[in-house]
């Protein structure tokens, strides 16, 4: 018999996370969603019979302090997904230096140190997979969006340098550039459907190892490049 599979989903919330948390556990697998603001997972944790954590993923003992509880309740994890993000816009003349501090801390700091905490664990098994969802702006930097980029640009570095490190060592590193607007389009396929997104994450959680992806882009097929 199968050991039931463990997932965790960080930055969770509606759209992306919420389509991967149903997709993981109509797979069978054991759930937990980790955010700053649990109340907002109250149905979706029912939905999916989630572990619902309270994490700001910028800050390493908060981070830590997570991971150890999910070894008690859970035990080892199969795939991590980091989904959270800061987004802070603004003529970059007037962004304010605090603020795209945080932004970048929550994109790509907190990245490292969920990623870190996850390696460590995955390690002693040789096996399990760790996935970064990315955005147009990991390669492509808007104006007016400098805090957005830098952050993806480096998440992006992040999980490359990771795939290098631990791909040979039994850990799949994956990196997701979501390049396109998220959400359900009723007139048509404009946008990248959630769900669609999901069973690509599965898709890649799921590659022999022969053949692994460390990173895909993907995009409704009216986007452009």
């Amino acid at each position: 018999m199968a050991t039931q599979e463990r997932a965790l989903i960080v930055g969770a919330g509606s759209g992306l996370s919420a389509s991967l948390a149903r997709l993981f556990a109509k797979e069978g697998m054991a759930v937990a969603l980790a955010a700053r603001d649990t109340a907002k997972l109250g149905a979706l944790a029912t939905e999916t019979k989630a572990r619902a954590y309270a994490l700001d993923a910028s800050e390493a003992g908060a981070v830590a302090a997570v991971f150890d509880k999910l070894d008690r309740d859970m035990g080892p994890l199969d795939i991590v997904v980091y989904n959270a993000s800061g987004r802070l816009r603004g003529p970059f003349a007037e962004l304010d230096a605090a603020a795209v501090a945080k932004a970048i801390a929550v994109t790509a700091y907190g990245g490292f140190l969920v990623g870190q905490q996850a390696a460590r664990r995955m390690l002693d098994r040789d096996r399990g997979s760790i996935f970064f969802t990315g955005a147009s702006a990991s390669v492509k930097g808007y104006a007016q969006s400098a805090p957005f980029a830098m952050g993806k640009f480096a998440l992006r570095g992040l999980a490359q340098s990771m795939a290098r490190e631990l791909a040979p060592k039994g850990i799949h590193v994956g990196h997701f550039v979501i390049d396109g607007s998220i959400g359900r389009d009723p007139a048509g396929e404009a946008r990248l459907d959630p769900d669609a997104i999901a069973a690509t994450y599965l898709a890649i959680h799921r590659q022999p190892r022969s053949a692994w992806t460390w990173e895909v882009e993907l995009r409704p097929w009216v986007e452009k490049f």
